[in-house]
Formats: structure tokens, C-alpha cells, sequence
């Protein structure tokens, strides 16, 4: 999950270093502050972007959530038994589940 920035994700800038951002962001014709005008101007991408470029620029990022909750644990494995599982490649950590769900739907018909 990631968190907004605050103190303790971004540093703080010293105020000798404020004062001298705000003296060259003053200095530069290209970095002047927006009007109230053109703030009022203002529309949110999805308003003013065809659909294609929105969808990119907001699509999320990384490993899609998995729709079903897993639980992380911690389990002690015999050395050679998790070699050679992390040997067959990637999906492993799925093998080793799928593996372990049928062994426990064999399990409840012994009972």
C-alpha cells in the first residue's frame, strides 16, 4: 500500500534551501504561479483526455490483486524438498499451494 509522503518519507528542505527555491522559482519566466483565472480554468484529465491516453497515464502499476485472500505463514521445509520446487520456476509458491490443497481435500475424507 502506498502512503502519502509526510516528514518521515520525504525530507524536509532546511529553510536556506526554501528561500533559495522560492528566489530561483521567482527568478524563472516559465515557473510563474497560475492565476486564479486559469486555476478556475482548470478540468480534470478525464474531462479533458481521450479515454486511450487516460486509461494509460491512471492504470495501476505492478502485480494485479489476486481476487481470492491468501495467508501468509511461516513453515519450516526440508532443504532439498524447497530446492527443488524453487528449482521448477516461476509459480512455485502457487505449486506449493495448489499441493497443499489437495493433500488437505484428501485429508477431510479420511476423518
Amino acid at each position: 500500500m502506498r502512503h502519502a509522503p509526510n516528514e518521515r518519507t520525504v525530507p524536509m528542505l532546511r529553510e536556506a534551501e526554501e528561500a533559495e527555491l522560492q528566489a530561483r522559482m521567482a527568478a524563472d519566466p516559465d515557473a510563474r504561479e497560475m492565476t486564479e483565472e486559469e486555476l478556475g480554468r482548470m478540468r480534470p484529465a478525464r474531462e479533458v483526455l481521450p479515454p486511450a491516453p487516460f486509461d494509460a497515464l491512471t492504470k495501476q502499476r505492478g502485480r494485479p490483486r489476486s481476487p481470492s485472500k491468501l495467508v501468509q505463514v511461516t513453515l519450516r521445509l526440508d532443504p532439498e524438498a524447497l530446492e527443488a520446487i524453487r528449482a521448477s520456476g516461476p509459480g512455485w509458491q502457487t505449486r506449493i499451494n495448489e499441493t497443499v490443497k489437495r493433500a488437505a481435500k484428501g485429508l477431510g475424507s479420511n476423518r
